[in-house]
């Protein structure tokens, strides 16, 4: 559960546009803090009641309207970030939200008729990311559910969407916490018998200590894999597809795309720059990467203008930094002694550029213009003309990325973040079993590598987070949120 002894590091209220950039039919005003009563009397000109939506005009200070809509009070604790929230909810222009909320700064600052005090005090535009980090503050949210709510915003995919709506709603947290629990209980065993060590109770057997290890163990391993699952889910591969001019490249985006994205002429070099497009397979966003085809001397061909030159260059770059690489090759000029050469000196480049960690799935094109025609074992032939082969290829394009097939139910978002903390805990738990393999282990050293997996662990819900760790994830939310 979230931890509700955290405090507001300033009590200053804030307010801001919570709703994206742009036109809509709605556009929200939303405004947090301590005592928001006044404020919300001064802009709809009556008392709210709580938590019920009010249709009625927004008032400026003589008393005409800005707009008119809804507006809604939800006075702490029973809010979103824990304090008073006033939603002012109306329509969705720019310029008439931009109105709105200069409206709230300029009322909060005028005195109030009662009580001749200025309506709230300090009321300043929200930073980023601020309404969400104060639910976490005021224990509303743990650090794991606040993360979700960016990335539910941010999903890319509906498995993603999905997997962050059950982060949000506490399924990743729930993981943690029972980890949590049995590591705790660990420690309290083997920290009772270094405080009253004159007991003599052997409380490594007495306890099975290793056996409640080794199931901690294969517990968080569960966890891992299936963060590493939810990881892909938010985060996707990153795929360079790259090969000789007219491979049929940009065809084969266009085939897994499903839509005509990339120019295709039988003339070579037709691509000179990267063409980007994300997909989806099975949920898992794909950010694929058509590139300029790649040349070498071998291949007999016109001299390199500038431009082509460049796009070359660019190419062996996202190579090189690449998830995945699919290496396409032309089935209808595999004898072709001039292809051949061409082919051989740029799998030497390829060799050299691509790191051996990754994987490069061989594929052959244009297997319609070559029909019944053999390739190598361990390659895909397909054609992206016709589709024939792609399904192989996408089933290919998930192994490589990790993914398991049917993960998507029931799956939690993660972050890179979530993978590390969980990988330091293994390797903490991993320490704990090898000192509890000695002889005679050392039970202080013992009872510190299960503070440090406890520790990391609790980085992940932000029981133990660093201020400036708050700092970097908040900032990365959206005005308003």
């Amino acid at each position: 559960m979230p931890n509700d002894s955290r405090q507001l590091p300033a009590p200053d209220p804030v307010a801001a546009i919570a709703t994206a950039p742009g036109r809509g039919a709605v556009g929200i005003v939303r405004v947090s803090g301590t005592g928001l009563a006044p404020l919300a009397r001064a802009l709809t000109g009556r008392d709210l009641a709580p938590r019920m939506a009010t249709y009625g005009p927004f008032l400026e200070a003589d008393g005409s309207p800005i707009d008119r809509g809804l507006a809604l009070f939800f006075p702490a604790p029973h809010s979103y970030t824990g304090e008073d929230v006033l939603e002012l909810q109306a329509h969705g222009g720019p310029v008439v939200l931009q109105l709105l909320l200069a409206r709230c700064l300029a009322a909060a600052a005028e005195p109030d008729a009662a009580s001749g005090r200025p309506r709230l005090q300090r009321l300043r535009l929200a930073r980023p990311g601020e309404f969400t980090e104060r639910a976490f503050l005021n224990g509303k949210l743990d650090l794991a559910q606040a993360e979700a709510v960016a990335d539910l915003i941010d999903a890319s995919t509906e498995a993603a969407a999905r997997s962050a709506s059950r982060s949000l709603s506490g399924a990743f947290s729930e993981r943690i916490h029972a980890l949590l629990e049995q590591l705790i209980h660990l420690r309290m065993l083997i920290e009772a018998t270094l405080d009253f060590p004159e007991e003599e109770i052997d409380v490594l057997s007495s306890h099975d200590v290793r056996g409640q290890l080794s199931k901690l163990q294969q517990t968080l391993a569960d966890v891992r894999s299936a963060a590493r699952q939810g990881a892909l889910l938010r985060e996707g591969i990153t795929v360079v597809i790259a090969g000789q001019p007219n491979a049929g490249k940009s065809s084969l985006l266009n085939a897994l795309a499903g839509a005509e994205l990339a120019i295709v002429t039988p003339v070579a070099g037709t691509t000179r720059d990267v063409v980007r497009q994300t997909i989806q397979i099975e949920g898992v966003p794909l950010h694929v990467l058509d590139t300029a085809g790649l040349r070498a001397g071998a291949d007999g061909g016109a001299p390199l203008d500038a431009v082509e030159s460049i796009g070359i260059e660019r190419a062996w770059q996202h190579i090189g930094a690449a998830d995945a690489v699919v290496w396409l090759r032309d089935l209808g000029r595999r004898d072709a002694p001039d292809y051949i050469a061409a082919d051989e000196e740029l799998a030497l480049a390829m060799a050299q550029k691509v790191p051996e960690s990754v994987p490069v799935i061989q594929v052959w094109n244009k297997q319609d213009a070559a029909p019944g025609a053999a390739v190598p074992a361990g390659t895909i032939a397909l054609s992206a003309r016709t589709g024939a082969g792609l399904d192989a290829l996408r089933r290919r394009l998930l192994e490589v990325a990790g993914w398991q097939a049917g993960a998507g139910d029931g799956l939690f978002i993660a972050r890179e973040r979530h993978l590390q903390a969980l990988g330091r805990a293994a390797a903490d738990l991993d320490a704990a079993a090898a000192l509890l393999a000695q002889p005679a282990p050392a039970l202080d050293l013992l009872a510190e590598e299960l503070r440090l997996a406890q520790q990391a662990l609790g980085e992940i819900t932000g029981e133990f987070s660093a201020d400036d760790l708050l700092g970097v994830i908040f900032a990365r939310f959206c005005i308003g949120k």
